[in-house]
């Protein structure tokens, strides 16, 4: 009778421990996100769940993994007091106490929802066109256009920019990609990152020495990443062209973000030939409820 009374008597106090035990720190509510759109990200990069409690950013949560709904405990009183909801993209191993400038989502709230965009913190491009020719103008060589790709418009009395895009917010930039193909492997090779489409972009690692348009573009004729070989391996006919945007610093230099505002398939004929690329407004977007 006495064993039985201390094995209750031990359950009691356990039951209470625990109680207590789970009223330790303060009460927590859950924030939903409900989020289309998004892919896991690459690289070692991760999203970061922020709220703005007070003007000032709290950060809520990592993740690289994705789903069309994601919850996570807050503070209670954090959650009730935040105003607006925002994602960044944070680096590898990021030990920043701070949100990065790579931000993919934001919204305010309304009551308990906060209907969270792309638009405000990256670009609208609702209205984004492109066009370019294949020509090789850095090697001098007139015969071999098809090893080439740039964004610009020949077609007026003078050359005009082929891409008419609108300017990012900190933290991103657009890349120009072609897919180029050996032995039915694909190979997504860069034309160069920019942030400005009426001027040349930032890198120029597999031209020859000639004169570069003041556009945008890449001539495939020296230097190729492993598994492809210059010039014949990049030969741009028939290949698919696309404008990405890219966060910045970008962890993934070697496949596009899967943001793609403009794509597009190289026709047969090189310049003055002009292909033009197809928009794409398709962005993340959801909604973020306390």
């Amino acid at each position: 009778m006495t064993k039985r009374i201390l094995v209750v008597a031990l359950s009691i106090a356990s039951l209470f421990i625990t109680s207590c035990s789970s009223d330790d720190g303060p009460p927590t509510s859950n924030l939903t996100l409900e989020l289309i759109g998004l892919e896991p990200l690459t690289g070692g990069a991760s999203y970061e769940a922020w709220l703005v409690v007070d003007g000032e950013p709290v950060s809520i949560n990592k993740f690289s993994s994705v789903g069309t709904t994601t919850v996570f405990p807050v503070v209670t009183t954090t959650l009730e007091s935040a105003t607006e909801f925002f994602l960044s993209i944070e680096a590898p191993n990021d030990a920043d106490p701070k949100p990065s400038k790579t931000r993919i989502l934001t919204g305010t709230f309304t009551g308990s929802v906060a209907q969270v965009v792309s638009t405000t913190v990256m670009a609208d491009f609702s209205s984004v066109s492109g066009k370019f020719v294949m020509a090789t103008p850095t090697d001098n060589v007139s015969d071999n256009d098809e090893f080439g790709i740039w964004f610009e418009d020949p077609s007026g009395i003078q050359v005009a920019p082929g891409l008419d895009l609108p300017p990012l917010a900190d933290g991103w930039k657009y890349e120009g990609w072609v897919v180029l193909t050996k032995n039915g492997t694909s190979f997504p090779v860069s034309t160069g990152t920019f942030s400005d489409e009426t001027t040349f972009d930032d890198a120029s690692p597999y031209s020859g020495n000639g004169n570069a348009p003041d556009y945008p573009g890449e001539d495939f004729i020296n230097s190729a990443p492993q598994g492809l070989t210059f010039p014949e391996d990049g030969d741009v006919r028939g290949k698919m062209v696309v404008i990405s945007v890219e966060p910045s610093p970008d962890y993934d230099q070697a496949t596009p973000f899967f943001i793609k505002p403009l794509t597009g398939t190289a026709q047969q004929n090189v310049a003055p030939a002009i292909n033009t690329l197809t928009a794409n407004n398709n962005v993340p977007f959801g909604r973020v409820v306390r």
